[in-house]
């Protein structure tokens, strides 16, 4: 079991890094056909989040596409959220998170699908810095209850909405992750429900991946990336389709 989820975690780093994502809405699925229960593959995610989001935001940022800015009072909701979607995890079902995770995959491939190209150098709109961090506490609720990190939310609201390049809305994505998935962890950690034990060996196999996929998205073009993050919502939603009715 240590190299396969070695092996989950380069490659989970890899599409964190690449598609911005905590790495939640395929780690999940991918741990569930494992054979890993919701609530422990939740868990197990939220770990790997911290570390992958962490360590590519910090790369984002030396390669100057991750703006702060704004994305400080959307973090700081995200924190909030993510805290108390950590202790709301337990007293769900296991089937009503599976259906509300379907239900998220479903609304990021309906936005993203909809939503404009802009260029690097298009104006980004401005929102008002309460409404910014209302949106990340629900962003940050919702999430961390479903071991995702949030970005699958945010980013086609910064493409669709707020007018950010995908690439810059990508790295805003993961740099609230960091957020969300630290409040999460440590909500989760006081109510003793994580795995922490696999959850680090994803998480320390998910930075060699994190570096890879960042390189790798600076190495092609924006039309490209919208596409492949669109068949990357697909493919992890025919997953959890299957895990759910087959």
């Amino acid at each position: 079991m240590f190299m396969e989820l070695s092996l989950v975690g380069i490659f989970i780093g890899t599409m964190a890094g690449f598609f911005g994502i905590g790495g939640g809405m395929i780690l999940v699925p991918v741990l569930l056909v494992m054979g890993f229960g919701i609530k422990d593959a939740i868990g197990i995610s939220i770990i790997q989040m911290v570390f992958s989001s962490i360590f590519g935001s910090y790369l984002n940022h030396k390669k100057g596409s991750l703006i702060v800015g704004e994305g400080i009072f959307v973090g700081l909701g995200g924190f909030l959220g993510g805290f108390i979607g950590g202790k709301v995890t337990h007293l769900v079902s296991d089937n009503v998170l599976q259906t509300l995770f379907l239900g998220l995959l479903f609304f990021a491939m309906f936005r993203l699908y909809f939503s404009q190209n802009h260029s690097d150098e298009s104006q980004t709109k401005t929102l008002n810095k309460g409404l910014l961090f209302f949106i990340g506490l629900i962003i940050g609720i919702f999430s961390i209850t479903l071991g995702v990190g949030g970005s699958i939310i945010l980013t086609p609201i910064l493409v669709g909405m707020l007018h950010y390049p995908i690439k810059k809305a990508i790295s805003a994505g993961l740099f609230f992750v960091v957020f969300s998935s630290v409040a999460g962890m440590v909500s989760r950690l006081s109510t003793g429900t994580i795995d922490f034990e696999n959850g680090l060996v994803v998480a320390i196999a998910s930075l060699i991946g994190v570096a890879f996929g960042i390189w790798l998205k600076e190495h092609v073009t924006s039309k490209n990336h919208k596409i492949l993050l669109m068949l990357l919502y697909v493919f992890t939603t025919s997953m959890l389709i299957k895990k759910m009715w087959f």
